[in-house]
C-alpha cells in the first residue's frame, strides 16, 4: 500500500513537472490538454518548488522519463487527432448547389481561375464555356478547335487560359475578352493530352502528348525551352514552389524536377492506366487515379503510402477538399466519393452523372466544380 501511495505521488510530480514546462514554453492548450488527460489538480505551491528543479534538470529529468514524456506526446497528439476529426465530422456538408448542361457533347475538363470570377469547362464540342461565378451564368467562346478539347488550366492571377486538344494544338483565350484565341501553338505530332503553367513562373506552359512527350513553352519568347519524355497522360506541377512536376503515363506517373529536366522518381503500383493525378495543396503528398484504385504517394521519398480500392464504382478523377485536405473527393462512374484519410472512411454521393471525367476546387470559395459526359458541370460545397 505505502509503495503503491510512493508510486502515486512520484508520477503526480512528474505531471506537475511536464505541465510546468509546457506552461513554461507557452504552449498553453497543450498544457491544458495534458491536464485533461492526466486528470490532476493544480497545486500552485507544488509548481513554484519544483519549477527551479525543472529549469536546472532537465535533461536528466527528461533522459530519466522518457517513456513517459513519449506516452505524453502520443496522449496529445491523439487527443488533438480525435477532436479535429470529431469536429470535421460535425461540421462537414457536401451536396450539388449549382448544375447546367454547357455542351450537347462529353464535358472533358474544367478548371477555376486564381481570382475565382471564372470556371472554364470544354471538351468534345470544341470550345470553352466560361462560368460567371458571380451569376452562374455561363458563355460559350465563339472559335473552337479542330477536335476535342483534353484539357483547360488558367494561368495563375490571370484571365488568360490555355486549352490543349486532339488536333495537336495548344491555343491561349482570355475569359476577359473571350472574342476570339490570342495564341496558337504547334509542334507536337500527336494530340495534346494535357498541360499546366507554372504556379511562379507563370509564362512557363507545360504540355504532353500522347507519344510520351512533354514540351515547356515559355510564352514570353515563344519559344520551346525543354523537351522530355515520360509523360502521355496528365501534366501537373506542384503546388507552392513548383519545383516539381507530376506527368501521368501508361500504370505510373514520372516526376521531374522542373529546374534540372531530370526524373528523380517513377511512381509504379497501378495495375491499369493512370488517368488522373492531383497534389495536395502543401504539395508533399500527390494523389493518382486509375479505374479500380486510388493511391498516395509521399514526395520527400518517393514512396506509396496507402490506397483505396474500388467497391465497383469505376474512378476518373479526384481532387482534395479545399476546406479539409485529409478529404479527397473521387469522381466515378456515377456517383462521387469522399475519403476521409485520417479515418480511413469513406462515404459515397449520388450526382446523376455519367463518368465524372474531372474534379477541380476552388480554394477561397470552398467550392468544387465536377464536369462529366453526360455534358454537364455541377458545382458542390
Amino acid at each position: 500500500m505505502a509503495k503503491d501511495q510512493e508510486i502515486s505521488e512520484s508520477n503526480k510530480m512528474l505531471d506537475i513537472c511536464i505541465y510546468h514546462y509546457l506552461v513554461k514554453r507557452r504552449l498553453h492548450a497543450i498544457a491544458e490538454t495534458f491536464k485533461k488527460e492526466a486528470n490532476f489538480s493544480i497545486d500552485q505551491t507544488k509548481i513554484d518548488d519544483l519549477a527551479e528543479f525543472v529549469d536546472d534538470n532537465f535533461e536528466s529529468f527528461l533522459l530519466s522519463n522518457i517513456e513517459d514524456i513519449c506516452n505524453l506526446n502520443d496522449t496529445i497528439k491523439q487527443s488533438q487527432l480525435s477532436e479535429q476529426q470529431e469536429q470535421i465530422s460535425k461540421d462537414f456538408t457536401f451536396s450539388e448547389f449549382a448544375c447546367a448542361r454547357t455542351s450537347n457533347n462529353k464535358v472533358t475538363c474544367c478548371h477555376f481561375s486564381s481570382d475565382e470570377k471564372f470556371l472554364a469547362s470544354a471538351g468534345h464540342d470544341k470550345k470553352v464555356v466560361l462560368w460567371n461565378m458571380e451569376t452562374l451564368q455561363t458563355e460559350s467562346m465563339p472559335e473552337k478547335h479542330q477536335s476535342a478539347i483534353l484539357d483547360v488550366r488558367f494561368r495563375p492571377n490571370s484571365s488568360q487560359l490555355a486549352t490543349a486538344s486532339m488536333d495537336k494544338s495548344v491555343r491561349i483565350w482570355d475569359a476577359a475578352n473571350p472574342s476570339r484565341c490570342v495564341q496558337q501553338y504547334t509542334g507536337h505530332n500527336s494530340a495534346v493530352m494535357s498541360l499546366d503553367f507554372h504556379p511562379n513562373k507563370t509564362d512557363l506552359l507545360c504540355f504532353s502528348d500522347s507519344e510520351n512527350e512533354i514540351r515547356y513553352w515559355n510564352m514570353t519568347t515563344s519559344s520551346f525551352t525543354n523537351t522530355l519524355k515520360g509523360g502521355n497522360a496528365q501534366v501537373r506541377f506542384q503546388p507552392g514552389a513548383g519545383e516539381l512536376l507530376a506527368a501521368a503515363y501508361d500504370k505510373g506517373i514520372s516526376i521531374f524536377n522542373v529546374e534540372t529536366g531530370r526524373q528523380i522518381y517513377s511512381l509504379q503500383g497501378h495495375p491499369e492506366e493512370v488517368n488522373y493525378i492531383c497534389w495536395v495543396a502543401n504539395g508533399d503528398i500527390l494523389a493518382s487515379v486509375s479505374r479500380n484504385f486510388v493511391k498516395f504517394w509521399s514526395l520527400s521519398s518517393g514512396e506509396y503510402i496507402k490506397g483505396l480500392r474500388s467497391s465497383g464504382e469505376q474512378y476518373y478523377s479526384c481532387v482534395f477538399h479545399p476546406s479539409y485536405s485529409n478529404i479527397l473527393v473521387i469522381g466515378g462512374t456515377t456517383n462521387i466519393e469522399l475519403w476521409n484519410l485520417a479515418e480511413d472512411k469513406s462515404m459515397t454521393i449520388p450526382t446523376d452523372q455519367n463518368i465524372i471525367s474531372c474534379l477541380v476546387q476552388s480554394p477561397v470559395t470552398g467550392i468544387v466544380a465536377s464536369a462529366s459526359h453526360d455534358c454537364t458541370v455541377k458545382l458542390w460545397r
